[in-house]
């Protein structure tokens, strides 16, 4: 069971790196536009959390706080690549604070998991 548990946290960490390298990339890169690869990392690193969040037969108890946090966090980052992508389709360019926040948010939740005990 602890296998299938850490291959899910890798799923997680490359959703993750999936979300992030793509912003990266737009971000270092000249244009910054909010592109579907990161939707495709947050949509795997949401699941692959979720998933993680399930009780798996442990001998402790989850902190549901810093999922619930973490989860909060997801979302917001969603909302903000659903705002981004929707300036774009109408033709307009996507709000520097948006395209920052993505990147600023996707650390902070990958630090929360790393540093949060």
């Amino acid at each position: 069971m602890e296998t299938l548990r850490l291959i899910v946290v890798l799923v997680h960490l490359i959703g993750f790196a999936v979300l992030f390298g793509s912003w990266a990339v737009q971000a270092f890169g000249g244009e910054r536009k909010i592109t579907k690869i990161m939707d495709y990392g947050l949509a795997i690193a949401g699941l692959a959390g979720l998933a993680l969040a399930a009780p798996w037969g442990i001998d402790y108890d989850l902190n549901y706080v810093k999922i619930g946090t973490k989860l909060v966090i997801l979302l917001v980052i969603g909302a903000m690549l659903g705002i981004g992508m929707a300036r774009q389709k109408r033709g307009a360019a996507v709000p520097s604070p948006v395209f920052w926040l993505i990147g600023i948010l996707a650390v902070t939740n990958a630090a929360l998991a790393l540093l949060w005990r």
